[in-house]
């Protein structure tokens, strides 16, 4: 079988449904396995920081920034359809179903046991094999607390704060607090704290 990965990797980044059985599904499963490798190898034993940077980078395809921080165990299915600004942190037991394309800016942190999901699978018994992917967008500056999913389609922006345990349904504005399931705006973050 030949996939071109890279062009799987944009499709799926722009939203091309990915049906059951097809060759594009194929090719996740290709992308899973390859994602599992390394995945057990940074689980499964302690690494120094730079370790840790190192083999997070053949993960995703690309290289992090001295400021990454990532406290293992991580997870995902795929790992190359995420792209990382500087300084980011992410805590212990994150989830990131990344295949529709996880986007992160600089300075964030990311709390521990957060899930981000970029595919949802049809509602109808005959398309629930099918694959809808859509990206999630974070903002520079964010704070997401412990516990948190964010579905889908999301875009949180800048210095926005995710209160631990919510579920992000929709879209987040910048300079705002959110919490809840579905998550909804608490307070404004004020302009001096900015």
């Amino acid at each position: 079988m030949d996939i071109d990965f890279d062009e799987l990797l944009l499709k799926l980044r722009s939203g091309e449904i990915a049906r059951g059985g097809s060759i594009e599904h194929m090719g996740m499963h290709i992308l899973a396995q390859e994602a599992l490798k390394i995945i057990s190898e940074l689980n499964g034993s302690y690494h120094e920081p730079e370790e840790i940077r190192a083999i997070f980078s053949r993960l995703i395809g690309k290289n992090v920034d001295s400021g990454f921080t990532l406290f293992p165990p991580f997870y995902t299915e795929c790992g190359r359809n995420i792209f990382l600004g500087k300084n980011v942190f992410i805590n212990f037991g994150c989830h990131f179903q990344d295949q529709g394309g996880i986007y992160i800016g600089d300075n964030v942190l990311i709390g521990s046991q957060t899930v981000i999901a970029t595919i949802n699978h049809g509602i109808s018994p005959k398309e629930r094999s099918d694959n809808f992917p859509q990206p999630v967008k974070i903002g520079n500056g964010v704070w997401i607390g412990s516990k948190v999913t964010i579905l889908p389609g999301v875009t949180i922006g800048d210095n926005a704060v995710i209160g631990a345990g919510s579920v992000v349904t929709k879209d987040v504005e910048s300079n705002i607090v959110a919490l809840g399931a579905p998550a909804k705006k608490v307070k404004s973050i004020p302009d001096f704290d900015l």
